[in-house]
């Protein structure tokens, strides 16, 4: 049996890891991105780009379109939040936090914005393939979750155009109900569309009407 390909992951962190040697927390933050892109190369993981959180990164996820985003931030975690948030909005994907920010104060509006998890004070290598795959499982579920309410908002919206097609039907050619219903049916076979949106072809041409 074939493995999975690795996953493809973004990292959303500076650039650089040689900062000022002078600056001590520029310093501490490097090392710590540093320690993270090396516990996830040993687990098998594919950093595909490192990218800064700036207005082009929407252009660039939609170009690479990664697997994971995995977002490393210190004092600004909650500004680098807001541009990946912001650049998935269209084509969610899971989006993992790892910070030493000890100011946890917006870790729900982080989680309620679209993060996936939310890792603080460091991770040692050991536990970055744990996290991530349980971060992946937890997006795959809230997706088929939100798919189904899609669906189900879809399919309501649809009964209510049949509904409303029936409607019109039985009122202006004296149909009954099982009548209206039948005539949708056959009109949807002939034209080879969906029951959904005949009915709203029969609306547009009564709204037309008057």
């Amino acid at each position: 049996m074939t493995s999975s390909p690795p996953l493809r992951i973004v990292i959303v962190a500076p650039d650089s890891l040689t900062p000022d040697p002078t600056d001590a927390e520029a310093h501490r933050e490097a090392e710590r991105s540093r320690t993270l892109r090396i516990g996830l190369l040993e687990n098998g993981y594919d950093i595909v780009a490192v990218l800064p959180a700036d207005v082009f990164l929407p252009d660039r996820l939609a170009q690479i379109q990664p697997d994971m985003i995995i977002v490393d931030a210190e004092s600004q975690a909650r500004d680098t939040l807001e541009h990946v948030v912001m650049a998935t909005r269209d084509a969610r994907r899971p989006i993992v936090l790892f910070t030493d920010d000890a100011d946890t104060s917006h870790v729900g509006d982080a989680i309620a914005a679209g993060v996936t998890a939310y890792v603080v004070a460091g991770l040692g290598g050991e536990r970055i393939k744990p996290v991530l795959d349980v971060a992946l499982a937890r997006f795959r579920h809230e997706e088929a979750l939100r798919r189904e309410l899609a669906d189900a908002k879809s399919q309501l919206q649809e009964r209510k155009l049949i509904e409303r097609a029936k409607g019109l039907l039985m009122e202006r050619q004296k149909l009954t109900e099982p009548e209206a219903h039948a005539r949708l049916r056959k009109l949807a076979m002939d034209k080879g569309l969906k029951l959904a949106d005949v009915a709203q072809r029969v609306i547009d041409v009564a709204d037309l009407l008057g």
